[in-house]
């Protein structure tokens, strides 16, 4: 294993090297969030302070879709979050092509450091209770070298409210170690034996928040939200050498193909990535 992980992390450094003449020239703005992103793992600010222009009309189609998603789908009392369906998605497209606005994606390859392969948009509503499962566990995800997720709150978000939490990046190595951490969830209270709560960074704000997190450097979850449900958007990046079959896009290529016809190369790009 070694060995291959050897090799595989040479390809990756001469990907790298090869791609750093086509990386985007970013506002000097957007190069902090990128370097913020890079030494800490996330950076937060807010769809006012990114200034996109679609971003009004995007915020409102969500804050539409929010009262049509169910507080519950199947009734399984282990049931945590509920997602609106692609077919809900198509009704606002406005929502998922936010993810692939130019200047939000020139961010990501910045950060990135490869071409961008954009799996989509996904709209939570995050139920308050006490089920503690999946997103909920810390884990780090694990589909690529770097991997970007834009999250988007879509009310107010204070510690009741389920906030995005996380373990800065240089803690989560130490950590990663401490715990022979290779994949997968870890329950709390084994994350309380080896690292105090007070390490915890909550992302807390109010709606349009956007908190820009490096998911594969970082320990995370989302926190139980107890004081009601979280309705939140989440946009997913990875490079296009993550070709993992179990994570390609939000929505089915025909959807994907509709969509696309006005949009540029870049865009296209990274819709059509495996």
């Amino acid at each position: 294993m070694p060995f291959w992980q050897h090799h595989a992390e040479l390809e990756y450094q001469t990907a790298v090297r090869q791609h750093v003449a086509n990386l985007p020239v970013l506002s000097s703005a957007d190069m902090n969030l990128v370097e913020t992103i890079r030494s800490e793992g996330v950076v937060i600010t807010s769809l006012t302070a990114l200034g996109i222009p679609s971003s009004h009309q995007t915020f409102q189609a969500a804050k539409d879709l929010m009262p049509k998603i169910p507080p519950s789908i199947t009734g399984n009392k282990h049931e945590f979050v509920v997602h609106a369906s692609s077919q809900e998605i198509m009704v606002y497209p406005e929502i998922f092509l936010w993810g692939i606005e130019s200047r939000l994606i020139n961010i990501v390859e910045t950060y990135v450091e490869l071409p961008v392969a954009y799996h989509g948009a996904y709209f939570r509503r995050d139920i308050a209770n006490q089920v503690e499962q999946k997103s909920r566990l810390w884990h780090i995800d694990k589909e690529d070298k770097k991997v970007l997720k834009v999250i988007v709150y879509l009310h107010d978000v204070n510690e009741d409210s389920g906030p995005f939490q996380y373990i800065p990046q240089s803690w989560t190595a130490k950590l990663a170690h401490s715990l022979k951490y290779r994949h997968g969830y870890i329950q709390d209270k084994t994350m309380q034996e080896v690292v105090s709560p007070s390490q915890y960074q909550s992302c807390l704000g109010a709606a349009g928040t956007v908190v820009l997190a490096a998911t594969g450097s970082i320990f995370h979850r989302g926190k139980l939200p107890v004081a009601s449900d979280r309705f939140a958007l989440f946009f997913d990046y990875t490079s296009t050498r993550q070709q993992s079959s179990h994570h390609t896009s939000s929505l089915p290529k025909d959807d994907l193909l509709s969509l696309s016809k006005n949009l540029s190369e870049q865009q296209r790009k990274c819709l059509f990535w495996a």
